[in-house]
């Protein structure tokens, strides 16, 4: 890890070093509609919105985000295991959020999956 990792908007030419993260993270199901067409038409769709971080050229944090006109969500939040426990994944979400805000949406529900979690009561975690 370099120390200076710097987060930006997502670019579909980080598909490639995303889908690899993707893969990497346990838990992190990549389904129908992540392969490289779908994810450009929903980082079009929602512009300036997905965040990721990068160390030097490497492609460490992910988050996926968009919104519906109402209520935002956040799709894989997914951190490079050895970059776990720096804030990162916070930083991501925030960065999302920020985001929404200044599309106007207030409200927000992050998916994450709940084995993630250590076991979620109600099978899964949502935020305002």
């Amino acid at each position: 890890m370099s120390g200076k990792i710097v987060t930006r908007d997502f670019s579909i030419d980080d598909y490639n070093a995303t889908l690899q993260l993707w893969q990497r993270v346990e838990g992190l199901e990549v389904a129908e509609g992540d392969d490289k067409e779908g994810v450009a038409q929903f980082v079009a769709r929602n512009p300036g919105l997905s965040r990721v971080a990068i160390d030097e050229s490497r492609v460490v944090g992910v988050a996926m985000c968009g919104h519906d006109g109402r209520r935002g969500y956040i799709y894989h939040l997914a951190v490079d295991p050895a970059y776990r426990r720096y804030g990162l994944g916070k930083r991501l979400v925030q960065e999302c959020l920020d985001g929404l805000r200044r599309v106007g949406i207030v409200r927000a529900i992050i998916l994450l999956e709940a084995r993630r979690l250590g076991g979620c009561p109600r099978g899964g975690a949502n935020g305002n």
